[in-house]
């Protein structure tokens, strides 16, 4: 009997030591997440093979830069954040692990130390030794080049050569450009501001506009109906002809007969320089040019 008692007394000690074993177990799970190992092997993506181990830097786009942005980093219902597999045609489930290799759940193995990723005064840095975290922002992530993008010395450089000449072909057409082009699209930009601008104003400003935005300064050089729209706002500005205050309707000034009817949605000299190109337009135009002069 004393036997008896002695191994239900092991029994009983053995359940207590099982019941605090779970305990230990599932505040661990609070903490970390379990893998269970798979026999199943994953292709290695194509879009891995090149991958450089190197320091990277990730910035916010649109020069952002919070105290601290967090995105995404395990997938969930309300923030989903998955990868399509072209070669394997299906989603693949993202999570950023700092004990693992690879960004991908079906890759990764045992149990997983769960980390954040948050942007620091709109910056990331990553060094090449946090390769998961690397290949999560670089390769796999949905937010890449709509959130944030990685930056590129190289391809930064090439913008930049890229803008400055740019900036130069524009700045070179306003060098040279006659000025009742230049007063025509500033015109666009600036409206009457320009009417009372001297030579030299007009040249300056325009250079300046060149320099500020050269992809709108010649935009709007090779513009054919810039100098259309030009005609049709000095002929406003001197009462030749009228608009109505609800940007609607041109009227000649003199006999407030009715010159046209601006279609719905349409800038009205937009509309305006649209009609000096028709049949009883140009009269009009032709008109007007010579009233300008």
């Amino acid at each position: 009997m004393a036997t008896n008692a002695k191994a239900k007394a092991t029994k009983k000690e053995d359940t207590f030591v099982k019941e605090d074993e779970t305990f230990v177990e599932n505040e661990q799970q609070y903490f970390e997440e379990e893998v269970k190992p798979t026999k199943k092997v994953v292709k290695e993506l194509p879009v891995e093979e090149e991958f450089a181990y190197e320091d990277r830097l990730y910035v916010l786009k649109g020069n952002k830069k919070p105290l601290v942005y967090t995105i995404p980093s395990k997938h969930t219902q309300a923030k989903p954040l998955l990868y399509f597999d072209k070669e394997l045609r299906k989603q693949r489930e993202l999570r950023y692990a700092t004990n693992q290799s690879s960004p991908l759940v079906d890759e990764q193995q045992g149990t997983v130390t769960l980390g954040k990723i948050a942007f620091r005064a709109g910056i990331l840095r990553v060094p090449k030794d946090e390769v998961a975290l690397q290949k999560l922002l670089s390769l796999y992530h949905p937010f890449k080049d709509k959130v944030y993008e990685e930056y590129n010395a190289v391809q930064e450089a090439e913008d930049d050569v890229d803008m400055f000449e740019l900036e130069l072909e524009a700045m070179n057409l306003a060098k040279s450009m006659d000025v009742d082009m230049l007063e025509a699209i500033l015109r666009v930009e600036f409206g009457s501001k320009v009417a009372n601008s001297t030579s030299k104003e007009l040249r300056r400003d325009a250079l300046v506009f060149a320099r500020r935005n050269p992809g709108l300064f010649l935009t709007l050089a090779t513009d054919e109906d810039v100098e259309l729209r030009s005609i049709g706002a000095r002929a406003v500005e001197q009462g030749i002809i009228k608009l109505s205050s609800d940007q609607r309707t041109f009227t000649f000034g003199d006999n407030g007969r009715k010159l046209m009817t601006v279609p719905f949605n349409e800038h009205p000299y937009s509309a305006l320089a649209a009609f000096f190109k028709t049949d009883d337009g140009m009269e009009v135009y032709n008109h007007l040019t010579k009233r300008l002069k």
